[in-house]
C-alpha cells in the first residue's frame, strides 16, 4: 500500500481536494489559481489527499503538479488522461504519488498492464468508473481504489443517486470514492453513508472564496439535524441556518407529527422518524425508535440507510431525563446521532463530551411543536 492508499485508509470520510482552473462543463472556476498557495492550503484544512489537473482542458499543466509538490507533503493524484507507461514514468517523476486511470477510455488489457508498471515504480492508481459496466470491470480488475464519477464524462450530466447507489455495491474490501457533485456537508455525508471511504471535491472548493476553509466545512463533523418539521417554511428556516438534515416524525401520538416527508433541497437530506415500523415515505434515511409502554417512543434509535444501520440515536427517554445520558451515549460504537434536550446553551459541551457523528434538536428551536422558532421571530 503506497501513500495514497494509506492515507484514503484512515479511519472517517476522508477528502481528496481538487485543483483545476476551468472544468469543460462550468468554465473558468479560477483561472489564476497556485497549487503551491492551494495545495498546502487543503492539507492544513484536513485533506487525505490532493488532486492535481494536468490536462489543458482544466487549464492544468504538468508543472501545477510539480508546483504542488514543492509545496505540500501530501499525497497527489494526478489526474488527466493517462494511457502509457512513459505517462506513468513522467507522473512519478513530477511528484505524484496515484495516477487516474479512466475506464471510459481504456480497455481491460491496458488498464491492467498500467497498473503493474504503476505498482512498480511505487505509483498508486485511482480506476475511475461511472456506470455498472465499469464498476464491474473495476472489480474484476481487482482495483484496490475505485472512484465512482457522478459525472458522466461524455455528456457531463450528473447522476447523484446513480452514483450512490453504485457505490452501495461496490466491494467493501475496496477502497471507495465518490467523486463530483459534492458541494455540502450533506451530499459528502450521503456518499458516506452508502459506503464511501473517501470524496473527491473540485468545483465547490475551486470557486470558494477561500478554498481550504470550504474544505474544512465539508468535512467537519457533527452534522446538525433539525427534527419535527411539519412546514415548508420551517424546512426553509432549518436549511437557511444550516441544517444538514430535515426530520420529519410519521407519528400520530408525537405532537410534531408531520403529514409526510416534506420536499427538501439537494444540499440537505430528509429524515423520516418512526416509531415501531417503517414505511416507506421517499425519505434519504429513516431513523427508527422502538415502542414503549405509554410513551411515544422508546428511548435509543437506529439510523438507516434503505435495510442497512448507519448510526446510532443516543436519545432520552420520552419527556424524561436522565444524569448519565452523555456517558451512555460516549459508549456506543460507530457513529453517533446525539439527541435529546441539546439547546444553544449545552450543546458545545455535549460535543465535547461524546464526539458525535450528527447532533440532532427539535424541541429547543421551537416556537411551539412543529414550528421553528424563528419563523415565530421574524
Amino acid at each position: 500500500m503506497g501513500r495514497f492508499d494509506d492515507a484514503l485508509s484512515e479511519p472517517g470520510l476522508g477528502a481528496i481536494a481538487e485543483i483545476k482552473r476551468r472544468s469543460p462543463s462550468a468554465g473558468d472556476l479560477r483561472p489564476d489559481a497556485d497549487p503551491a498557495v492551494i495545495a498546502p492550503a487543503y492539507a492544513d484544512a484536513g485533506a487525505a489527499a490532493i488532486s492535481v489537473l494536468v490536462d489543458e482542458r482544466f487549464g492544468g499543466t504538468w508543472d501545477d503538479l510539480r508546483a504542488a509538490r514543492s509545496a505540500t507533503t501530501a499525497p497527489l493524484l494526478a489526474k488527466g488522461f493517462f494511457s502509457t507507461d512513459e505517462h506513468l514514468r513522467e507522473l512519478r517523476e513530477a511528484g505524484a504519488d496515484a495516477a487516474l486511470l479512466l475506464l471510459r477510455d481504456l480497455d481491460d488489457a491496458t488498464t491492467a498492464e498500467l497498473m503493474h508498471d504503476a505498482a512498480a515504480i511505487g505509483l498508486d492508481t485511482l480506476v475511475e468508473a461511472h456506470d455498472d459496466e465499469e464498476l464491474q470491470r473495476a472489480v474484476g480488475l481487482d482495483a484496490p481504489v475505485i472512484g465512482i464519477n457522478a459525472r458522466d464524462l461524455s455528456t457531463f450530466a450528473i447522476d447523484r443517486g446513480a452514483q450512490l447507489e453504485l457505490v452501495a455495491r461496490a466491494p467493501r474490501d475496496r477502497m471507495v470514492i465518490a467523486e463530483s457533485a459534492i458541494h455540502t456537508r450533506a451530499q459528502g455525508a450521503a456518499a458516506e453513508l452508502a459506503g464511501a471511504d473517501a470524496v473527491l471535491i473540485g468545483t465547490s472548493l475551486m470557486k470558494a472564496n477561500d478554498p481550504g476553509r470550504k474544505l474544512r466545512d465539508l468535512v467537519s463533523r457533527p452534522l446538525v439535524k433539525v427534527c419535527g418539521l411539519t412546514r415548508e417554511e420551517d424546512v426553509a428556516v432549518a436549511v437557511a441556518a444550516g441544517a444538514d438534515l430535515c426530520g420529519f416524525i410519521l407519528e400520530s401520538a408525537s405532537p410534531r407529527a408531520a403529514p409526510q416527508v416534506l420536499p427538501v433541497p439537494d444540499t440537505v437530506l430528509s429524515v423520516a422518524v418512526f416509531v415501531g415500523e417503517p414505511e416507506a415515505a421517499g425519505a434519504d434515511l429513516v431513523q427508527l425508535y422502538p415502542r414503549e409502554e405509554g410513551k411515544v417512543r422508546g428511548r435509543d434509535g437506529v439510523l438507516l440507510r434503505g435495510e442497512e444501520q448507519v448510526a446510532t440515536v443516543a436519545d432520552l427517554p420520552w419527556e424524561e431525563q436522565d444524569p448519565e445520558h452523555l456517558d451512555r451515549a460516549r459508549r456506543v460504537e460507530g457513529r453517533l446521532v446525539l439527541a435529546g434536550g441539546l439547546d444553544a446553551g449545552n450543546v458545545r459541551q455535549a460535543i465535547a463530551a461524546t464526539r458525535p457523528w450528527a447532533v440532532d434538536a427539535s424541541s429547543s428551536l421551537e416556537s411551539s411543536p412543529g414550528r421553528c422558532y424563528a419563523i415565530k421571530s421574524a
